[in-house]
């Protein structure tokens, strides 16, 4: 099915979640140059074995692990450097972003990609100060044009 699917696109990526089949699979569609997210991530070592395996993507689920009491974003700085330590090309993504401050760990963190739900990524563009200066700015120019 991973054969068939990649052939859409050559920016199809075929998802599949880390297990020994998991495993298996990423291993055999990178030695045919099809590229793996290995989803489902949530420890050092199964990014590892992902990488290993030949993922093109590990994605760890950040929220996920904090809603059981771990650390998320900890365990992203653990891939990174994991990966970087043994120069392993696959890219760490950030997932299951639950708030704006994850982007920003995850950022400092060096992940490379990060799944950002639509309601983060609007937090993540407002700011109180900003609308209070876009506020001032339109009252301003209200005044000066004589049209307020």
């Amino acid at each position: 099915e991973a054969r068939a699917i990649a052939t859409w696109s050559p920016y199809v990526n075929i998802k599949i979640p880390v297990c020994a089949a998991g495993l298996e699979a990423i291993s055999v569609l990178s030695i045919e140059k099809i590229k793996v997210n290995m989803t489902l991530c949530f420890s050092l070592n199964q990014a590892l074995l992902g990488a290993l395996a030949g993922a093109t993507y590990v994605s760890s689920f950040v929220g996920r692990l904090d809603d059981v009491g771990q650390d998320g974003m900890g365990l992203v700085a653990q891939i990174v450097e994991g990966f970087d330590h043994y120069k392993l090309p696959a890219q760490v993504i950030a997932a299951s972003i639950r708030h704006p401050m994850h982007c920003v760990t995850a950022a400092k963190a060096g992940a490379h990609i990060a799944t950002i739900p639509y309601s983060v990524l609007t937090q993540m563009i407002n700011h109180p100060l900003t609308t209070a200066g876009i506020a001032r700015f339109l009252e301003d120019s209200k005044q000066a044009t004589g049209k307020g």
